[in-house]
């Protein structure tokens, strides 16, 4: 497994969103830590989550405590494993999203996530998305408060523009590890920040990094393209297009969604896939 950094902490080249094994039509218990056992198989070290990944009201948390469940009744060493998990967002059970990006509730929402993964200090603690009721600087100053305490290792943001980028870094002393924003090959606007990142040394975290993978095999798809160079290759769509990220830039670290063990497996292998210089000016134009 290709190496990448979050901070000064090396972790797997490519994560695992685990967001799909909480949330509507999740699997069941089993299911979902054999995906999390496959994917430590793999050598993936980066679990994201967070507390708003649940499905039902009172199991805010679910994804948290599963991810425990799963770490602790791994047979291996899980000691590089670097938990990102994030607060700010809520569910309230009946599919809706609200926000909160208050002080008083990213504190909350930390120290509960803090007893959910049985740990003295979080990995890396996203805040999840701006709420605009709340001043931003409130909000990313709510995080580098958590960091000098010691609740978390690293800081990071989601969801955010490139002013924001930097008006968190400068917050955070420029300690700002991460960015967790959308892109993928249906979803490109995200790449001001994602060379942004590139260009201040910080983490960019795709988050559903797979969208309009699905549709890459469809007659006339704008993503076909993805889909002639895995046939290439003999591999999936789906390989080719996080090695397509991979290949931006050596900030980047794709977290694809599973569900199922032989989904992540062939999502950790696509470190293994160096695409040509042609192949990955086809697929930045699709």
């Amino acid at each position: 497994m290709q190496v990448r950094h979050i901070g000064d902490a090396p972790v797997s080249a490519i994560g695992l969103g685990a967001m799909p094994m909480s949330l509507e039509g999740r699997p069941d218990q089993q299911r979902s830590l054999a995906t999390i056992h496959a994917a430590l198989d793999a050598g993936v070290t980066l679990i994201d989550t967070a507390d708003a990944y649940h499905r039902d009201p009172g199991e805010v948390g679910h994804n948290e405590a599963l991810i425990a469940r799963a770490l602790a009744s791994y047979g291996g060493d899980t000691s590089n494993v670097l938990v990102a998990t994030k607060g700010g967002h809520l569910r309230h059970g009946d599919g809706s999203w609200t926000l909160d990006g208050s002080p008083e509730h990213l504190r909350r929402a930390c120290e509960g996530s803090l007893k959910r993964l049985g740990v003295d200090a979080i990995g890396l603690y996203q805040f999840h998305r701006p709420d605009p009721r709340v001043p931003y600087a409130e909000s990313v100053g709510a995080l580098r408060d958590l960091l000098d305490e010691g609740k978390i290792r690293f800081a990071g943001i989601s969801n955010a523009n490139p002013d924001q980028i930097r008006q968190a870094n400068e917050i955070l002393g420029g300690r700002l590890a991460s960015v967790q924003n959308q892109f993928s090959p249906a979803f490109r606007s995200s790449e001001p920040e994602l060379r942004l990142c590139a260009e201040l040394g910080i983490a960019f975290l795709p988050w559903s990094p797979l969208g309009g993978i699905s549709r890459a095999a469809e007659m006339g798809s704008r993503f076909a393209v993805f889909a002639e160079v895995a046939r290439a290759h003999g591999i999936s769509p789906q390989r080719v297009c996080l090695a397509w990220m991979l290949a931006k830039a050596p900030v980047v670290i794709p977290i694809p969604g599973a569900s199922r063990p032989q989904t992540i497996r062939d999502s950790a292998a696509a470190v293994e896939l160096e695409l040509s210089a042609e192949e990955v000016a086809r697929l930045d134009a699709a």
